[in-house]
């Protein structure tokens, strides 16, 4: 189980394990951070669980689909860094990642 550190919007960090086969998103939401709304439960349609990761694993953390990146596009706070955590699959890769939850919408 990789750890990943998760940044709040207000700045705190907090460590948290992660199990292989769930998503970023399951990871965070089940981890209590209740900032990550998540509302359409990984379907990739709400970009609400919008995410900035540590651009060391960008290649780590795959590539953007065209869907991600259309549901990104009307984000205010999308930067080069931004991903939707429900496209994110958890793996033994991921260990040390860093992730920011991004202001929201």
């Amino acid at each position: 189980m990789p750890k990943i550190t998760v940044i709040t919007r207000e700045g705190e960090s907090r460590d948290v394990e992660a199990e292989d086969g769930l998503t970023l998103m399951e990871v965070i939401r089940d981890n209590g951070f209740d900032e990550l709304l998540a509302l359409c439960g990984g379907c990739c349609s709400c970009a609400t669980c919008h995410v900035h990761v540590d651009p060391a694993y960008k290649e780590k953390v795959g590539e953007m689909g065209d869907d991600e990146d259309d549901l990104l596009e009307s984000s205010d706070h999308r930067n080069e860094d931004s991903r939707l955590s429900c496209q994110i699959d958890v793996s033994d890769a991921l260990e040390g990642l860093t992730v920011t939850i991004a202001a929201e919408d």
